[in-house]
This record gives C-alpha cells, structure tokens and sequence, in this order.
C-alpha cells in the first residue's frame, strides 16, 4: 500500500512571497521510493495523497514592548557619549503592551526573532516601517552605527530636495515587504498573494490539538505565506486517503514552521547621473526613465543554486540562501530596476525555463539563452548554468543571436597550433565550458534627427561568463580575446553600437581586464608569464580596434552631478573602476563589467555603488536582503548620432 516514509521542508522558516514546497518521500505498493506526487486524480493501487495547511493566529503578547523616538534610555548604555548627546534632548520613551490576535512585528537586523522595540525616528522620517523594529535594546545599539545612515539620508533629502519620498526610494520603485502596521494592532492589510481562493482564516474548518486552534488555510502541496501570515506558525498536514471512501488510511504527517517573517527588503539604489544633466531625471509613467533615446542596460551574476552551498556560505541564514526565497527576491531587485536590457549570469538552464523566461516574459522581456556547454562537467543537464539576455519587447526587437562555444574555438586553435601529440594536454587546459551570448537588437526609438530620418538605431550586447580560475590566467586572456575578435567581424559588417556585459572573473589591471579597457596587453604583463601551451605568442596580437570604455570609470569624473562625490569613494582612483562588484567572506573585489563602445555611445547615468561597511553587517554576500555574491550594474547611455555615409 502507498505510505509516506519522510516529510521535511529546506527551510523551516518561512518567508512572505517565497513558495513552500515540502520533500514528500513514499513508498508505493511495489515497495520502491519516490518522490512523484499522487494526485486524487491519478491514484495509485486505489490511494491518493491529501494534502493540507493550516495557521494558528499568535498568542495576545503580555511582553511589554519599547517605542522609540530616535533612542530609548535603555540604549544610553550601547551608545556612544556623542551619539548620545546629539538625541538626549529629543527623547520620548513611552510603554505599551501590544494587543494583537493577528499581526507580530519583525526585527529588521535579526528576521527570524520578534521585535520588542521601534524606532520612531524612522516613522516620522517616512523610512519603510519594516527597518524600524529591532529585537532587543542591544540590537539597536550594535545596528546603530548603520541605522542612522537611514535617518542622515532621509534628512538630506528633506534639506537639498524638500522631496523625501523619491530621495529615500529611489529612482525604482520597490517591492518592499511590509505587511506590518505601524500601530503593531488592528486588522490586517489585504494578501498580496493568495493561496487559490480559500478564504484566509475560514471559521468553519478548523483543528483542535493541544487547546490550540488550527485555522486552515491550503489544501495543496504548495503553499505560498501572504502578508497575513507574517508571525504565524503554519503547519504542514500529509496524509494517504482511500480513493473511493475518501478516508485517511494511516497515521498524518505533519511538521511546524517558524514565525512566518516578512521578506527583508534593502533600500533601493539610485540612478546617479553622469552627464552633467539633472542628476535626478523624470520618469514617465512605470517608472523608467524618459528621456528621449536613452535606454539602460543591468548585467547581474545572480549566483546559480548548485553553487549557493552551505559550505561556501556558511555565513548566509540556511533560508536566505534557500533557492525559493532567493529566486523571489532577485526577480523582485530585477524587476525593480526596469532595465531595457538585462543580462544575467550564471542562470541554470531549468531556473531559465521554469521562472525566468516565464516571469520576466509577464513584465514585457522576450528572452535569449546559451547555456554552457558540458564536457567538463558532465552532470545533469538541467543545473548546468548559462548567460541569459532579455529584452523589453515595446523597446528593442530581436534581429539576430551569435552563440560563442569557447570550446569549439579551443578545438579549433589546438588543430592549428598544437602539434598532435600535445592536444590532448592543450584541450583539458582549455576547455573549460565557458559561453558567450551576442544579440543584435533594433531600437523602437531614435534619437537620429532629421539628418537621419527612417535610419534603422542597431545595437549589438554581448553578455558573458569568462572561466573562473585563478591559475589559468592564459585561458582567461584567450576567451576575452576570442569574443572581442568575434565582436570585431560583427562591427566590420555593421555600423553598430555595442555592449560587453558580464562577469569576466578578471580584477582591474589583469590582463583581460587591460585588454578590454586599453585595446592591448603590455607586453611585460606578468599575467603573460602564464602562456604553458604558447596560445598567447606573440603578445603583438593581443589587441583589438573596439574604442571600448567601461561605464562605471565615468564615476572617475569630475563634478559630474549630485551623489557622485560619494560614488567617486566607492571607486578605485587607480583603475578607474568600483571597489568591488563580489564580496564574500573570503574576497572582495571587482569582477563584472560594463563596457561600451566610445565612438558611439555616451553614458548618462549609472545605478549608485553599495559600500562595503554596509554588507558587512552580514558578514558578506550574499545576504538576506541581497541574493548574490555579486552586485548588480546598470548604465544608461544614449546612442550618439551618427553622421551620413
């Protein structure tokens, strides 16, 4: 007969917006394990899978719970004597004792503990309401230091623009969690998801065990937690039923959840112009910029599941770093951004055809991909990772798509230039599985002008996954040099703006790096002393004609407009580049660029740096609140009229 061996859930804490898919094992009639699921309408030897969610609402909290306005006394301890006398003269510590049946608040430092206490300051700066709550006195005293950032922001917005909102938000708008009233008490908002269209707490079907009340919520495998449940516990109900008596056979399993806790929302990155224009320019009406033949372009490493391990990140909470909450939140920052172009990295193939293509297909993108090739790692086809390229439909559409296979190049040079005997030594060191995708575009837009009218505005993207190790500098040097060389073809037949996007695993002043950005590598490079099979030989050929810029050095300017002074912080004066675009535990360091074609396009604006003071709150990424190892980039740029031929 069916029977359930094991029930467990990755994660038991559960996220608003991130779906919970329990791990059902069986075991069927002839005896062997599975994990296929046995609908009522498929049963199996005359037995199904029943399936049920329940919630219990939290207990009144007889707890008293602190308010703040912009301190507390409890905190005079924790805070410095500066700090201190800046606020003591604006205190207002009030007592209450929340009454709730229904909403529990978060800490905003620690999301899986209950807040006690609420900075008031926030409220009355306009701040989300979720940053506002802390756990304990102690957690608002370590967290102040990154805190009052929050408040210094919101008053420097109030002061140089008298426009809180769109200084503390943003140029994007943002998805942020919420959920919670800012009075901690009174009814609750409306879900923003639904779990099909049972009511959320039905009177009518309820379960009694423990003197608890159990209030049904699901009857699927799948749950997704809503607003409402923020604070609650759910629990998760299994059981085999008899296809014809429609009777449970046998003992349920069930497990419990944490509280359910909202999802950590990280305030959003400003557009900062570069161009010497208004350093905030309007938007239309979803959000996007407006200005007349500008588009942006995101290139993002979002970090491929099969390598968010434990192992790896042992730092990042189990559920941050759970694929369910991470593909929820990067599509959220995606989203955000409302790029015309988006290129990721790192996007395994069945993540691509299960929820990227899908998702980003309801917000206006039609879709490209190129998954890595698999004769190094010859594992399940499904996981194996690529380079995804999307692109808004009502901007852009789609001319034409190059596939780079550096492994098929690989082949192609050791035939050619290395004798039979070494080739096989040549072919393990240089294939490595790593692609490129390059799409030609069309613009719906142009900024052509009269001179010009009815010109077709081409744009070519290249988006990119250069290998990744560290000791194989030769093979790194040899796939940015094979792309740019394909790149090269494609501008000899075409006048056409173009775009390398991507994580080039390569620092600045490497020299792929070096080769990118200058159009040659110094022959005295010591990267080049890493040449065992002579593919680099001779260095006079590591060149190109491509006017390549990287975007973000326009960061490098000077007086370029409002914000950039601190941006300018966040770059290297050396290179010319951010500080950093990866920061884990264990390195910190720029390794994703943008580069753009000088000669005819020019940037105006670029999404703001993070600092790393602020990530390392949580030791690194990724994070609760950031889901990858690297930080997305994005540039605006407008295409430059080109002179008739």
């Amino acid at each position: 007969m069916l029977s359930v061996i094991r029930v467990h859930l990755p994660s038991d804490i559960p996220i608003v917006g991130c779906e919970l898919t329990p791990y059902v094992l069986l075991r069927r009639p002839d005896t062997n394990a599975t994990t296929d699921d046995v609908p009522e309408s498929a049963p199996l030897d005359g037995h199904f899978l029943r399936y049920k969610w329940y919630i219990v609402p939290p207990h009144d909290l007889s707890s008293t719970a602190v308010w703040l306005l912009f301190g507390s006394s409890v905190c005079n301890d924790r805070l410095s004597d500066n700090t201190w006398r800046t606020f003591k003269d604006y205190l207002v510590v009030e007592w209450y004792r929340i009454q709730s049946d229904r909403k529990v608040a978060i800490c905003s430092v620690h999301p899986s503990e209950q807040a006690t206490l609420q900075c008031l300051g926030c409220v009355k700066a306009k701040i989300p309401v979720a940053k506002s709550y802390h756990c304990s006195p102690k957690c608002f005293s370590d967290a102040w230091q990154h805190h009052r950032v929050l408040h210094d922001r919101a008053a420097s917005a109030i002061n140089e623009n008298g426009n809180e909102e769109e200084e503390l938000f943003g140029r994007f708008n943002s998805s942020g969690s919420g959920g919670i009233n800012t009075s901690l008490s009174g009814s609750a908002s409306s879900a923003s998801l639904t779990n099909g269209s049972t009511p959320l707490y039905p009177a009518a079907v309820t379960q009694r065990s423990g003197g608890e009340t159990w209030f049904e919520v699901g009857r699927s495998k799948t749950y997704t937690p809503s607003a409402d449940d923020i604070g609650h516990v759910l629990k998760f109900e299994c059981v085999v039923v008899d296809a014809e008596t429609k009777l449970p056979v046998g003992h349920s399993n069930t497990l419990l959840t944490s509280r359910v806790i909202p999802a950590p929302s990280p305030t959003p990155r400003r557009l900062i112009s570069v161009s010497g224009l208004d350093a905030m320019a309007p938007l239309d009406s979803d959000g996007r910029i407006s200005s007349t033949g500008t588009f942006t372009v995101l290139s993002y490493n979002i970090l491929s599941d099969v390598y968010a391990t434990n192992d790896t990140y042992g730092y990042c909470p189990s559920w941050a770093l759970s694929w369910p909450y991470r593909r929820q939140n990067l599509l959220r920052e995606i989203v955000g951004y409302r790029a015309d172009i988006v290129c990721l990295q790192e996007v395994q193939s069945d993540h691509y055809e299960e929820f990227f293509a899908p998702e980003l297909d309801k917000h206006g993108y039609q879709a490209l991909y190129k998954r890595k090739t698999n004769e190094v790692y010859n594992v399940n086809t499904h996981t194996i990772d690529g380079c995804a390229t999307f692109f808004r439909r009502d901007r852009f559409s789609h001319v034409k798509k190059y596939e780079v296979e550096f492994n098929k190049a690989a082949q192609s040079l050791t035939d050619a230039l290395v004798p039979s005997a070494q080739r096989k030594t040549a072919l393990n060191r240089l294939v490595k599985d790593n692609v490129a995708l390059i799409v030609v575009l069309e613009a719906k837009f142009s900024n052509q002008g009269a001179d010009n009218p009815g010109k077709r505005q081409l744009l070519c993207v290249a988006n990119t996954h250069i290998n990744v190790h560290q000791d194989l500098k030769d093979v790194k040097l040899w796939q940015v040099l094979t792309l740019l060389k394909g790149l090269e073809k494609i501008a000899a037949s075409a006048d056409i703006p173009m775009l390398v996007c991507g994580d080039f695993n390569s620092v600045p002043g490497s020299a792929p790096h070096s080769l990118l950005a200058m159009g040659k590598v110094d022959q005295l490079h010591p990267d080049l002393l890493v040449d065992p099979l002579g593919i680099l030989r001779p260095h006079s050929k590591l060149t190109h004609q491509l006017p390549l810029v990287s975007a973000y050095s326009s960061f490098a300017r000077v007086g370029v407009g409002l914000g950039s002074d601190q941006q300018r912080r966040r770059m290297d004066a050396t290179t010319n580049e951010p500080l950093f675009t990866n920061c884990t535990r264990d390195f910190i360091g720029t390794l994703d660029y943008i580069f753009y074609t000088a000669d005819s396009l020019t940037v105006e604006s670029l999404l703001e740096l993070l600092d790393e003071e602020s990530l390392r709150k949580d030791t690194a990424l990724p994070s609760p609140e950031w889901s990858s190892d690297h930080i997305a980039l994005l540039a605006e740029f407008r295409c430059k009229p080109r002179p008739r031929r």
